[in-house]
């Protein structure tokens, strides 16, 4: 199997010296930069650590920093970068200290990682995860960095170990890797071409998070509407979506993201018919001119992206359909510019991750000569926030009166500490803090409260009830489950602000 193992010597300033056996076993964190598939593979490495014998790092300075890297965005360079500085000087100090890069990014620039950051012990790609435990013991015995990057998968995720990082929610990955050839992404060459796990094989991995005690499961894959083609079943995303509907105990099933291009009706079927599949769908727009989507290789245009949209709508009303753009792409003029915001006008979607263009060297794109001007594309992007921060807002301020289902977050937001609200996410999954009434029962992540809505803003809810009689809860297996987690790791607070969980630092819904 072809692989690129290029060793690279330490630092003098960075000795290494083997783990004592008396010493405490030794701390990890996990970083990630980048999207929900990052995420998930952030799961897995820390399954993988645990199994290798470390321990979150709470209350103490971690012996390893892991970064989990994305390369679609250039600011995610930036990040990884800036905290590799930080890391340098503690590094110096602490002989213990390992350091390793693994993801997309590190893929991509495996030599160049090691070249800005000399001290980082290990680089691991997309596909060889389950090598870090071994690459991590292979640096210190060595005292050599360790850069391995495989250029097809090793082993499918989903056979590694995993620590989920909610109990009572998860995400399952049903492929990895991508078949489309978007000029401006490159992930199908970070990833690979599609594959696809077999049905079977993701009904048990969600019948398994089911009985640990998860009421929320999100299927994940690059194109999760193509899922079947590589073993001849162009209905098999619909069938799973039922599927999922017949396991007992599974409140919410969700899935992201789907590709315009193929997403098909009987997808919208199996969404209407399936009880525990959620009123929200994920619809990468990426722009509304329909000749930068022929030069984006998008393969379909706007009238057909907006007619997938009303057809959802007149199925599922009430649905809440997100969505991506990306401004300024090489050659979008202001004609283009101005289709784009007409779809979004058109469009309604309740949330938006809204991107400004950056080059991503090894992709079409970054060849182009027709490279907007970043004044240009900065002015743009402020008009179309502008323009979706209003629409997010109407939407929320109609659902004004309602009530909200909302399943409990162990994440509470930015004022929590001050306005004593809780978080969570409603069937069409906006945000909504809430407060608990006096005399009521306090719920747990992982249970659902009934609150009314009483104001909005364009990118949450919030909902007030006046008293007891406003409020219900229901107690679920989801709760049972986080409570048991919290015992189990004596309810040690964390950086992330929930006891024991590791921080995956989730992108969140409004901008980068």
């Amino acid at each position: 199997m072809p692989r690129s193992v290029q060793p690279q010597p330490l630092q003098p300033s960075a000795p290494y010296k083997a783990f004592d056996a008396r010493q405490a076993a030794p701390a990890y964190e996990v970083r990630t930069l980048g999207c929900q598939m990052n995420a998930h593979d952030s799961e897995r490495i820390t399954g993988l650590l645990e199994t290798a014998g470390y321990v979150p790092a709470v209350g103490r300075e971690p012996d390893l920093v892991v970064f989990n890297t994305c390369a679609v965005r250039e600011n995610a360079d930036n990040k990884l970068y800036g905290q590799l500085g930080q890391l340098a000087p503690v590094k110096r100090r602490n002989d213990r200290l390992q350091i390793a890069v693994g993801g997309c990014l590190a893929q991509k620039d495996r030599a160049t990682i090691v070249e800005k950051a000399p001290w980082v012990d290990v680089v691991f790609g997309t596909h060889n995860i389950g090598s870090l435990p071994v690459l991590l013991q292979r640096a210190r015995h060595n005292e050599q960095a360790q850069v391995e990057i495989l250029e097809s998968l090793e082993t499918f995720p989903s056979a590694l170990p995993t620590k989920r990082e909610q109990a009572y929610a998860g995400w399952v990955s049903i492929s990895v890797g991508c078949n489309n050839t978007c000029t401006f992404c490159i992930v199908p060459q970070l990833r690979g071409k599609e594959k696809d796990r077999r049905p079977g094989d993701i009904l048990a991995e969600v019948q398994a998070l089911v009985d640990s005690g998860a009421v929320e499961v999100t299927l994940l894959g690059q194109n999760v509407n193509s899922y079947g083609v590589e073993f001849g079943d162009r209905g098999a995303f619909a069938k799973l979506l039922r599927a999922c509907g017949e396991i007992d105990g599974l409140e919410r099933v969700r899935f992201t993201s789907p590709h315009p291009a193929a997403f098909t009706d009987d997808v919208i079927d199996a969404m209407v018919e399936t009880p525990n599949v959620m009123p929200q769908l994920h619809m990468p727009l990426q722009s509304g001119s329909d000749r930068i989507l022929k030069n984006m290789r998008r393969s379909y245009r706007s009238k057909k992206f907006l007619g997938i949209l009303e057809r959802v709508r007149a199925s599922i009303p009430g649905a809440a359909i997100t969505t991506d753009i990306i401004v300024g792409f090489p050659g979008e003029t202001e004609q283009d510019f101005q289709d784009t915001l007409d779809v979004v006008a058109a469009s309604e979607f309740s949330s938006a991750f809204t991107f400004q263009y950056s080059v991503r060297p090894g992709t079409p794109a970054a060849e182009m000569t027709d490279q907007v001007p970043a004044a240009v594309v900065q002015e743009r992007f402020e008009r179309l926030t502008a323009l979706q921060d209003e629409i997010s807002a109407r939407l929320n301020r109609e659902l004004v009166g309602s009530r909200a289902e909302v399943l409990v977050s162990a994440q509470s937001g930015r004022k929590a500490q001050s306005t004593h609200r809780l978080s969570g996410r409603g069937r069409d999954q906006r945000l909504v803090h809430f407060s608990v009434p006096e005399g009521a029962p306090q719920p747990r992540p992982g249970d659902v409260v009934s609150v009314p809505v009483t104001s909005a803003a364009a990118y949450h809810l919030l909902a007030d009830p006046r008293d007891v009689s406003e409020y219900e809860l229901r107690r679920t297996r989801g709760g049972d489950a986080w409570e048991a987690a919290q015992a189990e790791s004596c309810a040690a607070p964390s950086s992330s602000g929930a006891p024991g969980t590791v921080g995956l630092g989730m992108p969140s819904l409004r901008r980068p």
